[in-house]
């Protein structure tokens, strides 16, 4: 039986209240982990298993442990599996407590409350997410940034998509919603994030309302305009309540609660994301490759996540669409402002994180330096943008915040090299002159350092011992240390301290007495220090909100330069955008596929799509002639200028698009047993009930899924039901094999025909990348075939059966005949092969038949046993 220690009972206290989580235990400099916490993390950590009382009598305690300065690297990797960590530090000098040390859980670190020390250009959310009588409440924060937002939809299917587009790293729900019916296909869409089931009190009206009002020392809500969502202020509320759980009250920091409508953006669903590949490609799942690495250009951290919100976020206000195109074009026409910015933003660090940790007390000297650093470059920056000759780029500047007495209070604080680790007895932090205390403290120090250096020369001389030397450790103190062989040497004042292989080490009263003196003014100075740090940390913090808003304008400057460059190094112009219905591109261009092909290589095309004449183009051609380009480049081109970027066209004007949708490729979500056919369709369902004649819709092939006629019928059928959407229709492109579909010119005014042309030559073919007016008869899948390698004969029999079917064979049951070879195939459909050697008797029976004698039942009981027959085989 395991004999619980004072230590061990501690722990088993503080663990029990944190059953859910992995307990970071501190003792001294290491974290420690115990039983089955124990056996878990040293697997996932991959780090050594031992125990305590190993080779007692007692039965021994499983445990692992890692050092506390490298700490937050083994956090990271237990949160990217899915742990919670629970961080139980010290909360009391060793030497000065009476008994077990006192220890107190600091933090819950879980994966939607954490920052992530590695973790820089990215977002990491926490979403909160509320549901009754029908509506939905969301609201999603960072806690390294400080952002905090709040939504409210009706429908299931808008929230679930605000979850897909947000992709938060947890999903606080209300532990009710478990036996909530109404909830339950919400639950199943959700299923693939980290859900936490929170105490159903935090989710209160009352209680949320209460928590935000005290949050925000306001006596009400309705100055961020929520006041009649009551599911946004229960989301927005209960996740403050956990972050004050998590942190233990220490969110200091969070933003004024920003309150948005998804009206206020175009849609983009988790779906067109991902097709589109904004932030990620489609089969890889690689930055590289998509829109985003194609457009970030940006020098900071907070600047790059500033992009990916703008990308995820089209604008529909027309007013700050072109506000932010302005801006764009004054960085793009004035070269000397564009790079003049972007130095000086090279060496800002990444403000939002910087004021997270400390505002949550996790920031050291060295965030602090950094801080200093970053402010220390605003003033110039700051004149850059008051001397630019455009007004909106000289506003930017009028309302930029260079912080200067923040700045001037790190300089004249904190050391030019500060030691990392506040808390190190040796550290050193603050510089000479800022606290008349500590001066003199340091002044004692150094002047006692200073007699000990002396003393070793002096020593040497007066002993006549040339290898006599003083030191110091941790243990022993001051020393004076001499060789065996000098041994005989030692004066009689010298005392005995510690006794070596090699020789001894001594004291003198003297070098006690300034021991002493040396000793207790560093004890006094670190203690001062820490304290003076602490204090510095707490002043910086109360400027939290100053520095977030110079943060959050330098992150917008860093972004529209970044788009200037893009544009610049691209040749994009800037489009027009406006609240028509038309989109017209002139040589349009692919932004990323242009960047991976050699200069010039691209093939431009000219698109034009209105709600008058031109509202449907059917876009036919052969596999990999680029009919999927164009597609994806009309919706990104769209969605880019609307995000205020310049475009990679030579002209385009866009009016207002409210959604994209996408039905592109085809693959089975397995995960939840559903086919590719009805992976399709459902994206298909979601079009058709939520286009409007704002939308664009890209539909790349419809009902491949399924037999030819039932997806032709389906393909016809969705693009007429698009053309005559509420008497508007939807602005489509609409890219097919069905070469059928063309045939809807005859009955649908708005629909076009164009295809991708090709070059044939020799059975092989060019793919000229144009579109072109008409459309094409021929797929030319053989000849792509040929050109992925298929070998020779298996192109040359698909030939072979392809004559067959263009020919219109078939057998008895009305079925193509690809199977019999050239020498036998019959030319002409109605020269039927009815009778081949498997079916001599059915020949013989039908000759056999005198037709004229046969009654009408009779007829019938014959027709039967044919029947039978034939189905016998």
């Amino acid at each position: 039986m395991t004999k619980i220690t004072p230590m061990l009972e501690q722990y088993l206290e503080i663990k029990e209240q944190y059953r859910d989580y992995i307990l970071f235990y501190q003792l001294g400099d290491f974290f420690e982990m115990f039983f089955e916490d124990a056996h878990l993390a040293s697997r996932v950590l991959e780090i050594t298993l031992t125990s305590r009382n190993k080779g007692e009598e007692k039965e021994p305690v499983p445990m692992c442990g890692v050092p506390v300065h490298a700490a937050s690297g083994y956090i990271a990797r237990l949160v990217e599996k899915g742990y919670k960590v629970a961080l139980c530090e010290q909360v009391e000098d060793p030497e000065e407590a009476k008994g077990i040390v006192r220890r107190e859980v600091t933090r819950l670190i879980t994966p939607g409350a954490y920052v992530d020390e590695g973790e820089t250009g990215s977002n990491r959310f926490l979403a909160a997410l509320s549901f009754s009588e029908g509506r939905f409440g969301l609201a999603s924060a960072d806690l390294a940034t400080g952002e905090f937002r709040v939504t409210e939809v009706e429908r299931a299917e808008e929230a679930v998509e605000e979850v897909g587009r947000i992709q938060p790293s947890e999903i606080l729900l209300n532990a009710k919603v478990k036996d909530d019916p109404a909830f339950g296909k919400v639950m199943e869409r959700l299923s693939s994030f980290y859900l936490t089931y929170g105490d159903p009190g935090i989710f209160e009206a009352s209680r949320a309302e209460g928590l935000l009002t005290a949050y925000y020392q306001v006596q009400g809500l309705a100055g961020f305009g929520v006041e009649d969502w009551k599911e946004g202020v229960r989301a927005a509320g209960a996740l403050l309540a956990y972050l004050m759980e998590t942190q233990k009250g220490k969110v200091t920091h969070l933003k004024p609660l920003s309150v948005y409508r998804l009206t206020q953006y175009m849609v983009l669903s988790e779906t067109t994301q991902r097709h589109l590949e904004l932030t990620r490609t489609l089969y890889r799942g690689t930055r590289e490759g998509s829109l985003i690495s194609v457009l970030d250009q940006t020098l900071t951290a907070m600047g790059s996540r500033k992009l990916k919100q703008w990308l995820l976020y089209p604008l529909l206000d027309l007013g700050e669409i072109r506000r932010r195109q302005d801006l764009v074009e004054a960085f793009f026409e004035d070269s000397l402002l564009r790079q003049g910015l972007r130095n000086q933003l090279k060496g800002i660090y990444d403000l939002e994180r910087l004021v997270a940790k400390v505002s949550l007390n996790q920031g050291g000297p060295r965030d602090l330096l950094a801080l200093k650093h970053s402010l220390q470059r605003l003033p110039a920056l700051k004149q850059l943008l008051l001397e630019s000759g455009s007004p909106l780029v000289t506003e930017v500047g009028r309302n930029l915040d260079v912080l200067n007495d923040v700045a001037l209070l790190l300089d004249r604080a904190l050391l030019d090299d500060p030691s990392p680790n506040w808390k190190d007895p040796e550290a050193r932090i603050i510089r000479w002159g800022y606290d008349e205390r500590l001066d003199r403290y340091l002044k004692v120090s150094r002047e006692g350092k200073e007699w000990i250096a002396q003393l070793e020369a002096k020593e040497r001389k007066r002993t006549g011992i040339p290898s006599l030397k003083v030191g110091y450790n941790r243990v022993f103190g001051y020393y004076i240390e001499v060789s065996r062989p000098n041994l005989a040497a030692v004066p009689d004042d010298y005392q005995r301290k510690q006794t070596l292989v090699n020789g001894e080490r001594f004291v003198t009263p003297e070098l006690k007495e300034y021991e002493t003196l040396v000793l207790e003014a560093e004890e006094k100075r670190w203690r001062l220090e820490a304290d003076l740090f602490q204090e510095l940390r707490r002043r910086v913090a109360e400027e939290g909100g100053r520095l977030q808003r110079t943060a959050a304008l330098l992150s917008e400057l860093d972004v529209l330069a970044s788009l200037a460059q893009t544009a610049k190094e691209n040749r994009y112009q800037k489009p027009q955008v406006d609240d028509g219905l038309a989109i017209v591109l002139k040589e349009s261009r692919h932004p990323v596929i242009e960047k991976n092909l050699p200069a010039q290589r691209f093939v431009p095309n000219s698109i034009v799509l209105n709600n008058e004449d031109q509202q449907m183009i059917i876009i036919t051609g052969p596999n990999m002639a680029g009919k999927s380009t164009i597609l994806r480049q009309v919706a990104l081109i769209c969605l880019m200028a609307q995000m205020g970027s310049f475009v990679p066209a030579e002209e385009a004007r866009i009016g207002l698009i409210d959604q994209i949708f996408t039905r592109v490729g085809a693959s089975d979500d397995l995960s939840s047993g559903q086919s590719t056919f009805m992976v399709e369709m459902q994206e298909t369902a979601r079009i058709l009930h939520q286009a409007t004649e704002r939308s664009l819709v890209l539909l790349d092939e419809i009902g491949r899924g399924t037999s030819t006629f039932d997806g032709l019928s389906i393909a016809w059928a969705v693009a007429e039901y698009l053309h005559d959407l509420k008497g508007k229709g939807v602005k489509t492109l609409f890219a097919t094999h069905y070469h059928e579909l063309t045939d809807l010119t005859r009955t649908k005014k708005k629909v076009k025909n164009y295809h991708v042309s090709v070059k044939e030559y020799n059975q092989q073919i060019i793919f000229l990348r144009k579109l072109k007016e008409g459309g094409t008869s021929s797929s030319y899948g053989i000849q792509v075939a040929r050109l992925a390698g298929i070998p020779a004969a298996v192109i040359e029999r698909a030939l072979e059966v392809l004559k067959n079917l263009e020919k219109g064979e078939v057998d008895f049951w009305g079925q193509p005949r690809p199977a019999y070879s050239g020498k036998r195939v019959r030319s002409h459909p109605a020269q039927l092969e009815l009778f081949s050697e498997r079916n001599g008797w059915l020949e013989e029976r039908l000759r056999s038949l005198a037709i004229d004698d046969l009654t009408p039942l009779q007829a019938l009981l014959t027709l039967k046993e044919l029947k039978d027959h034939l189905e016998k085989g």
